[in-house]
C-alpha cells in the first residue's frame, strides 16, 4: 500500500498538484517546512502556491507500517527533487500518515515535509 499511494501522489504532485486535494480531508495537516497547514483546501492551495513550474519527485528510499489499530498506515520517504531548469537536486524526506476512510480507500491524515539542506 504504501508504494503505492506514493507513487500515485508523486505522479499526481509532478503533473498536477491541485489534483491532490482528493487525497486530503478538512482535518487533515500538512507542515512544511515547518509552517502548519489545515484541511484540504488549504493544504493545496499551499502545495499549488510554491514557487516553481515543473518538478520531478525521485524516491530514493520508501518505508511503510501499521500506524494504528485501526488500520492506519505511516509512510516515510527520502529522495531528491529536481525543480525547474535546476540540474542538481535537492534532497528531502516526507511522511504521510494514511487512514482508512471508510469505503476501502486511505486518506492523508498528517503530512510533513522538509528538504535536507548540506
Amino acid at each position: 500500500m504504501g508504494e503505492q499511494f506514493t507513487q500515485f501522489y508523486y505522479t499526481t504532485f509532478d503533473e498536477n498538484r491541485s489534483n491532490l486535494k482528493a487525497l486530503y480531508r478538512d482535518e487533515s495537516m500538512l507542515t512544511f517546512e515547518s509552517n502548519a497547514v489545515q484541511g484540504a483546501t488549504g493544504i493545496v492551495e499551499k502545495l499549488v502556491s510554491l514557487p516553481f513550474e515543473k518538478i520531478k519527485h525521485q524516491v530514493g528510499t520508501l518505508d511503510a507500517q501499521p500506524s494504528s489499530r485501526d488500520g492506519g498506515i505511516l509512510v516515510m520517504v527520502t529522495g531528491a527533487l529536481l525543480v525547474d531548469e535546476e540540474e542538481r537536486p535537492m534532497n528531502y524526506t516526507q511522511v504521510f500518515q494514511l487512514l482508512p476512510d471508510g469505503t476501502g480507500s486511505y486518506f492523508v491524515f498528517n503530512d510533513m515535509f522538509k528538504l535536507i539542506y548540506g
